[in-house]
């Protein structure tokens, strides 16, 4: 499970085994947990954040989302 980004106390990831599905991102803060689909940046799914929260993660991910594609294609590629 790389972690690819912590900031402002997220922690961004993906799992290793995740290649069957598009490009995405997990985001952790706290007990808080969602995805988000990277291409184009949409939340997949999301537990315990309020959506105002969600607006606020989904900014970061498109601040760091070439980093995250990047991440993503050099660890699940074959």
């Amino acid at each position: 499970m790389p972690t690819v980004l912590r900031t402002a106390g997220y922690r961004f990831y993906f799992y290793s085994r995740e290649n069957d599905e598009p490009p995405h991102i997990h985001v952790e803060w706290g007990d808080k947990l969602a995805k988000y689909w990277l291409e184009p940046v949409e939340v997949a799914s999301s537990r315990r954040f309020k959506a105002h929260e969600l607006g606020e993660v989904r900014a970061l991910v498109l601040e760091h989302r070439d980093l995250f594609l990047k991440a993503w294609h050099e660890h699940l590629d074959d």
